[in-house]
């Protein structure tokens, strides 16, 4: 999933980036609020952390601004601001969350599986697509409870296609998935990536778990059998 952190701190972006790079998401890190509010507004992500203290433009501001302009991204407050009409003010801006400084990573990375699942309309971690399950908590997916060995890419494109069941992604959409803003890989990688995860998934050539509409890109079905 792609997060973007907004935080002026460049100890605690750095950290941030590192460790949920290492969790499996796709991440911008920005330290200034004015190109942090441009980032949001003209990329598509998940959920944006946001501090509140900004350089350039203060946090409130970004979430006012993006609000008005319709943008439905999930937002977490992260801040060291602790006092409740803090967080009441916060939340009642439009933030789907608000955790305060110094947390736990754990805590962190919780709470934001939890804003994806919601924003994909899905309470349970746990995915089952065939005989497959996939679990968005642990980034795991399982066939007969024993763990397949996925790369971290191969793993958020079958994530995000099974979170989007039944809706046909095209390839810079995965692409935007698996890279950063900064990036500037081909499709290309996209038709590797998936030939490799279909071998893996143990898909058979005439009736794979990741189809391929020709023409427009890749889909998992809504329902498949077992």
């Amino acid at each position: 999933m792609r997060v973007l952190v907004i935080e002026d701190s460049e100890r605690l972006l750095f950290s941030l980036g590192q460790a949920l790079k290492k969790s499996g998401y796709t991440v911008d890190l920005v330290s200034d609020g004015k190109e942090g509010f441009d980032y949001a507004f003209f990329n598509e992500y998940d959920v944006i952390v946001l501090d509140l203290m900004l350089p350039g433009m203060d946090g409130l501001t970004i979430l006012r601004k993006l609000r008005a302009a319709g943008k439905k991204t999930h937002i977490l407050i992260l801040s060291a601001k602790d006092q409740v009409e803090d967080r009441v003010r916060g939340l009642e801006m439009g933030a789907d969350d608000y955790m305060i400084k110094p947390f736990s990573f754990d805590e962190l990375h919780a709470r934001l599986s939890t804003l994806i699942r919601r924003k994909y309309e899905s309470k349970n971690p746990e995915i089952k697509v065939g005989e497959l399950v996939l679990n968005t908590a642990t980034k795991e997916v399982r066939r007969d409870g024993l763990p397949l060995k996925l790369s971290p890419g191969e793993y958020s494109i079958f994530e995000y296609l099974a979170l989007n069941r039944g809706r046909v992604l095209s390839k810079d959409q995965l692409l935007d998935v698996i890279h950063d803003s900064e990036s500037y890989a081909g499709t290309n990688v996209i038709e590797v990536m998936v030939c490799k995860l279909r071998a893996k998934l143990g898909s058979k050539s005439e009736n794979p778990i990741v189809k391929t509409r020709r023409g427009y890109g890749y889909y998992i079905e809504l329902e498949m059998s077992a």
